[in-house]
């Protein structure tokens, strides 16, 4: 895991399955390579995921995106953008979301010792998303 730069902007945008259509999604991932706030899992030089991290969440430390490449999912690239995230913030509170339906990411939250913390509804239409916390080490 390292940190990301703008050199990996077309790596990350190949591997987000929501960037494939999604010109938004490509504006995103530039801004947050350059807010800084970003990692990369790569395994030989390729990136596999990507995590962001920010304060926009009352100021607390918030994983805002968590993505793994669809070819890459299931073999613990999410666990390991997470443990990343937590040994480097250790101490500090971490907060996180998803959705209701997204019942892969709610069990590794669940997996990575982040606890259910309320919900926003009115976001996605009648799918509310979860807040998950975890405490400081």
């Amino acid at each position: 895991m390292r940190f990301a730069n703008l050199g990996d902007y077309e790596a990350l945008c190949a591997l987000d399955s929501v960037a494939e259509t999604d010109a938004g999604r490509r504006a995103q991932i530039r801004a947050w390579l350059e807010s800084a706030c970003c990692c990369v899992g790569e395994q030989q030089g390729q990136a596999l995921a990507y995590g962001v991290l920010t304060r926009h969440f009352f100021g607390q430390l918030f994983i805002e995106m968590v993505m793994v490449g669809k070819a890459y999912r299931g073999h613990g690239r999410g666990a390991a953008i997470l443990e990343y995230f937590k040994s480097a913030q250790a101490g500090q509170k971490l907060f996180s979301s998803t959705n209701l339906s997204n019942q892969p990411m709610q069990a590794l939250f669940l997996k990575q010792g982040f606890r259910p913390s309320g919900y926003i509804d009115n976001l996605d239409e009648g799918d509310p998303e979860i807040i998950f916390y975890h405490a400081p080490r």
